[in-house]
């Protein structure tokens, strides 16, 4: 098994121990989220949780939890989430994230923002000291308004591409949007970038998580281990 994957599962591992019975959880999406969500399958399918609903972040998400056995809900049936857990793309100091690599960035903050507790499952690869110094930050927008909001990102000093899929088509988000990769390189200023998206009228989401983890969980290699093995995991919290 690949190094990185078995670190993934290992912070996985620690996270869904957070899972209790009778919660309601929200599913993230990506490979990182994946993890959790076999191993929280694996916990119904055994008996260790029950009564659990999930709310899953995306189609591919929703599809992988069927194929599981894990029963769904909605926001509209249960609007409060017990928990979410969720991967990231960047993550700074301060805890705030770059989000949106596997293209759920918008149900995927809707869920967060519902979320009692938010835990976020990274390799330390993803940690950074400034957002935006490894990642381009994804901005959902309405079809109609992709070429003005890419031009407006470009005044705002962003290199922007224009997502495809692996068909080398135009990259559709379940709802029917695009996607915006832009790179900004250090984004000295994430909350002042953030409402100068939200102010655009064609921006749907973007991908600056700000605010929204509780604790990431970081899986570290290198030689370290806990008495497990696989390496071991870091816990952090916003102000330490």
């Amino acid at each position: 098994m690949d190094d990185k994957l078995v670190l993934k599962k290992r912070a996985a591992e620690e996270a869904v121990g957070y899972v209790e019975s009778g919660m309601v959880v929200g599913l993230g999406t990506g490979s990182t989220a994946g993890c959790a969500i076999e191993l929280i399958a694996e916990c119904i399918k055994s008996g260790v949780l029950r009564d659990v609903l999930c709310i899953p972040s995306s189609i591919r998400t929703e599809n992988l939890a069927k194929s599981l056995g894990i029963p769904l809900t909605t926001l509209d049936d249960h609007p409060e989430i017990d928990i979410t857990i969720d991967g990231a793309d960047e993550v700074d100091p301060e805890l705030n994230m770059i989000k949106g690599g596997g293209g759920a960035l918008l149900r995927e903050k809707v869920l967060q923002q519902q979320s009692r507790r938010t835990v976020i499952i990274v390799d330390e690869s993803k940690l950074s000291p400034v957002l935006g110094s490894g990642f381009a930050l994804p901005v959902e927008v309405v079809p109609f308004a992709m070429g003005a909001e890419a031009r407006h990102i470009e005044s705002l000093g962003a290199r922007v591409t224009v997502r495809k899929g692996g068909d080398g088509t135009l990259y559709k988000t379940d709802q029917g949007n695009v996607i915006l990769d832009c790179a900004f390189g250090e984004i000295a200023d994430a909350s002042g970038l953030a409402s100068r998206l939200e102010r655009r009228a064609g921006v749907v989401e973007h991908g600056l998580f700000l605010g929204l983890a509780d604790e990431v969980l970081v899986a570290v290699g290198g030689g370290e281990e806990d008495e497990r093995g696989g390496g071991a995991v870091r816990h952090l919290r916003p102000n330490g």
